[in-house]
């Protein structure tokens, strides 16, 4: 037995060195490897009707690209301690060692241990909360001039006595600054001069740290939005570098609650100075069912055409899988697609004491979402909820970690230890969250043409980008009307894809008679991952009868599999040893690629598709740490994971 897992060890090894050949060639020259053909099949099969063939450049097909050929990795969504809660939970570090750590340095966490990244990022945005940013790294130090208050002064104290006190303050500090307790913040920690110098040091520091063409500094923050503990957060990013950000604070969630508002606050930013922003909206999973209404829960009215033109305009992503877990679907919503929810843990109430209800999670879920998005586009003219998916961490502990093996966890009181899996991790009422809990949870993929803060900006603009649980798998995602066969046999999707049809993120009109739309869809596996098991589409349409929609078609697998009668894909299998923390990449495939036709297309019906990559199981980082500490977990804990990527989606309009 010794000898047969020694060898699967060698297998995986040589797969996975070979494949990290493939990938370091897709990640920097389109896919991997070079087109076949020559000059006239490609003047023959690049072109289409209505669209400019590729321009012939002599014998190499590189030559004169003008399409992204780069998937650069970052993260949208991480906290320092300039934000008030991952201060308060003890965090130390700040934007700075963010930074490092993603850029590829080695640095040592707030709890005093060594951590580098598997591979290190290509961007990152440092997203404090916009409301009292800093202010907590100065209470806990004790600035003489804060501890004059009273609120800050206790703040201080029981922080500073560590433990199940501190965790008390700390809560008590969130339910504050987020409206649950109804109390008022301390005034010296929202006043505009302190702030003001917060802000203009981070922006001094996001600006040290941008090296264009080899790590961008995203500037962004997080707006804060928790009323009655309902989460719609949202994070603004900039196009620009701090001579633009600095000439406006950021929007807080004390001057508004109320999304529009901060919308409002964008548009006079670019007004102002003659930059751009954007904002993504957070997983809705803790959003009590009002992360995508039809109701707008400010006026208790339907939404408006001027609602659905803000969110369209302003709001083009939302952070499908973070380490809350997925926003993509639920398997309430979606029962009969057994990937749906992908470590679904925290769906059992908001930030307050409210406890979530079933009827509420059709309205905080991507899918049920961009189906709702045709209904209301159908009615309003505007689709609001056409947006682009992404993953972020969300962590708050300066360490921008998302692979299994490698995770620390959501703030720094649950940094790796003996018992983090078992221990509290919030609180609200009656909802409680303990350590196995937290998901993995994620990166997200940007197709950019170079690794610049505007190039990258742009992707996200025009959402061609694409979501992961934490595996850096590169995906290609096309949607057009003349894709053929063919047309995956080719070693260069993007050359094919962009000539043919339209990448993720992009729109499809008006069918010609007698067509459907065709997608290529093509995806390499993560050399430090699992193989892959399938990718699959998933449909979305409204019908005539202005009633949704949605169907999952698995397009193309690993193996030698065949649907069962009841159209299911059999399991691909499982290799994880769990006791030893390992899995052999002896099923799966390291890629797969194929073109697919919709074979229940309707011409008249709007629709969008987007693609979702699946792996082969591999362990949680629960199963890691159970090995590394050698400890044994409950029953209940899961220990295996199946990692995935979706893409942003590609809509029709008839």
């Amino acid at each position: 037995m010794k000898n047969n897992t020694n060898n699967v060890c060698r297998y995986s090894i040589t797969v996975i060195v070979s494949i990290f050949i493939l990938l370091t060639s897709a990640a920097n020259a389109d896919y991997a490897g070079s087109i076949l053909g020559n000059k006239e099949d490609i003047k023959k099969g690049l072109s289409n009707k209505g669209k400019k063939p590729l321009k012939e450049t002599g014998y190499s097909p590189y030559a004169g690209q003008n399409y992204p050929t780069k998937v650069l990795w970052g993260d949208t969504h991480l906290h320092t301690n300039l934000s008030l809660d991952a201060r308060a939970f003890g965090v130390t570090l700040g934007p700075a060692q963010a930074y490092r750590l993603a850029r590829g340095e080695e640095i040592t966490t707030s709890l005093g241990e060594r951590i580098k990244l598997s591979r290190p990022l290509d961007w990152l945005v440092v997203a404090d909360h916009s409301d009292a940013m800093g202010a907590m790294d100065e209470v806990v130090k004790g600035n003489p001039e804060l501890m004059k208050d009273p609120k800050a002064k206790d703040w201080n104290e029981r922080i500073n006595k560590g433990g199940d006190i501190a965790l008390a303050a700390t809560m008590e500090i969130i339910e504050t600054f987020t409206g649950i307790t109804g109390e008022k913040v301390p005034a010296v920690l929202t006043e505009k001069k302190f702030v003001r110098s917060v802000w203009e040091r981070y922006l001094e520091t996001a600006e040290k740290f941008n090296d264009p063409g080899r790590f961008s500094t995203i500037i962004g923050y997080e707006w804060t939005s928790t009323d009655g503990g309902n989460n719609l957060h949202r994070n603004v990013l900039y196009r620009d570098g701090g001579s633009h950000a600095k000439q406006m604070l950021p929007y807080t969630a004390a001057e508004s609650f109320n999304p529009e508002d901060l919308w409002k606050w964008m548009a006079r930013y670019e007004k102002k100075t003659k930059g751009k922003v954007l904002t993504l909206a957070h997983n809705g999973n803790l959003s009590n069912g009002i992360m995508f209404p039809e109701i707008n829960p400010v006026t208790g009215k339907p939404l408006s055409k001027n609602y659905a033109k803000a969110r369209a305009r302003w709001e083009p992503l939302y952070e499908v899988t973070q380490i809350k877990g997925d926003g993509e679907s639920h398997p309430y919503l979606s029962p009969n697609d057994e990937y749906a929810g992908h470590d679904v843990l925290w769906d059992k109430g908001n930030l307050g004491p409210v406890v979530k209800k079933k009827n509420m999670l059709q309205y905080e879920y991507a899918r049920e979402a961009l189906k709702n998005g045709l209904k209301l586009e159908a009615k309003l003219g505007t689709n609001p909820y056409k947006f682009g998916m992404l993953g972020s961490t969300d962590s708050h502990t300066s360490l921008a970690t998302a692979d299994e093996d490698n995770f620390f966890g959501k703030h720094t009181g649950k940094e790796p230890t003996t018992d983090r899996w078992k221990k509290l991790l919030a609180e609200f009422g009656e909802v409680k969250f303990v350590g196995w809990e937290m998901v993995s949870s994620g990166y997200a993929g940007v197709w950019a043409k170079e690794n610049t803060r505007a190039a990258i900006w742009d992707a996200l603009q025009r959402k061609e980008v694409y979501g992961t649980t934490g595996p850096r798998m590169t995906v290609r995602f096309f949607g057009g009307w003349n894709f053929s066969k063919m047309d995956a046999q080719h070693r260069a999707p993007g050359l094919i894809g962009y000539s043919k049809g339209v990448p993720m993120g992009g729109d499809l009109k008006k069918a010609p008679r007698g067509k459907a739309p065709t997608f290529l869809v093509a995806s390499l596996k993560d050399p430090y991952s699992g193989n892959l098991d399938r990718i699959q589409i998933v449909k979305g349409w409204l019908d005539k009868k202005g009633k949704t929609h949605e169907k999952v078609y698995d397009v193309v697998w690993s193996g030698n599999r065949k649907p069962g009668k009841n159209g299911k894909l059999p399991s691909v299998g499982n290799t994880v040893d769990v006791k030893n923390a390992t899995w052999a990449n002896t099923i799966g495939a390291s890629e797969l690629i194929t073109v697919w036709k919709d074979p229940d297309f309707n011409r008249k019906q709007r629709a969008f598709y987007y693609a979702r990559v699946i792996e082969i199981p591999t362990p949680r980082w629960t199963a890691y740490d159970a090995k590394r500490f050698n400890v044994k977990m409950a029953k209940n804990v899961p220990m295996i994971t199946t990692e995935r990527a979706y893409t942003s989606p590609i809509w029709y309009t008839p």
